[in-house]
């Protein structure tokens, strides 16, 4: 792993300094990197999810916790808190809430990156129909990746519309034109097209008080999940390409992470982005940023163009 994701650069500006930021759901994955860059850029940020070091999720990975996370964000120069929280449960998400305005008075950026669901995907959605589909395993898709992300905002809101300049960020998977194209399984396309048109509906609502909502997807993201699937780790991840081709054209989820931090300290940020969507590539191309290797791949571009659109083309020209 670079050096870069787990200290601050030397003599690095603190953009996002004097920011509160919830970055729910993040043990791992996105969330985990966008929970450290926005530490580096200088924010106290609050980490939640349901794995610690005493307890694991339904997930069932052991190896990424949230006491970890925060530990991450204060090495990386901002002020990590991890709060142990189910966002299925209300009552869990108002202590939290509450705790953040008992600590802090506001909370300035609020990042919806819950999910949680990857353990149902190969055995109920990938290749099944709907009617297919256990129907507690679909609905627990939708809890997972909806009414969470729901419940989250209705409850945090309040207090995010404190700040002077409101940030909400949905993550999910695919934007608003890559997902014109079925996700493959209903309950799958539902879970991952709701956060869109919640960041759309929410750009609508939060305009009034400055506020900015966007919806951000990661391209082929080498989550901590998917390095274990492929059975290879981040120093070695391009030994899976072998086996899967389309594996070339992976991110770190930094890629996502310092495009979302850049996004943050906008200050034009509203203009840009109110109500949309955008890809980790499209947020690295408008800020500039790179992934940890020093590449900007663009994921979604090379699976619309080549995979699925027959232009021929291969991830190296991508990147």
């Amino acid at each position: 792993m670079d050096k870069d994701i787990n200290t601050r650069d030397a003599g690095r500006e603190d953009p996002l300094a004097g920011r509160i930021a919830l970055v729910a759901g993040a043990t791992r994955g996105a969330g985990r990197a966008l929970a450290v860059e926005l530490g580096r850029a200088g924010a106290t940020v609050y980490v939640t999810g349901r794995t610690t070091r005493g307890h694991a999720s339904e997930v069932g990975r052991t190896t990424e916790t949230i006491e970890e996370t925060a530990e991450l964000v204060t090495a990386a120069g901002g002020t990590g808190i991890a709060v142990p929280t189910d966002h299925l449960d209300a009552d869990q998400v108002r202590v939290l809430v509450e705790r953040i305005d008992r600590e802090q008075g506001r909370l300035d950026i609020l990042v919806n990156d819950l999910w949680g669901g990857e353990h149902l995907l190969v055995g109920s959605v990938f290749g099944k129909k709907s009617w297919e589909t256990p129907l507690a395993d679909g609905l627990r898709i939708l809890d997972l990746g909806v009414r969470s992300h729901v419940i989250t905002a209705a409850l945090a809101l309040p207090l995010l519309i404190r700040s002077d300049a409101p940030l909400h960020v949905e993550v999910t998977d695919g934007t608003a034109a890559f997902n014109r194209r079925y996700r493959e399984n209903l309950y799958y396309d539902l879970a991952k097209n709701a956060p869109i048109r919640i960041a759309f509906g929410l750009g609508e609502e939060l305009a009034e008080y400055g506020g900015t909502a966007v919806a951000v997807t990661p391209g082929f993201l080498r989550s901590e999940q998917m390095l274990a699937h492929f059975g290879v780790a981040e120093e070695n991840w391009r030994d899976a390409v072998a086996g899967e081709p389309d594996f070339a054209i992976a991110e770190s989820p930094h890629y996502l992470a310092r495009g979302v931090a850049a996004l943050a300290a906008d200050p034009d940020r509203a203009a840009r982005w109110n109500g949309r969507s955008a890809s980790s590539a499209e947020l690295a191309r408008a800020y500039g940023v790179r992934d940890v290797d020093g590449s900007r791949p663009d994921a979604l571009a090379y699976f619309e163009e080549v995979t699925y659109g027959g232009k021929k083309g291969t991830p190296d020209d991508y990147r």
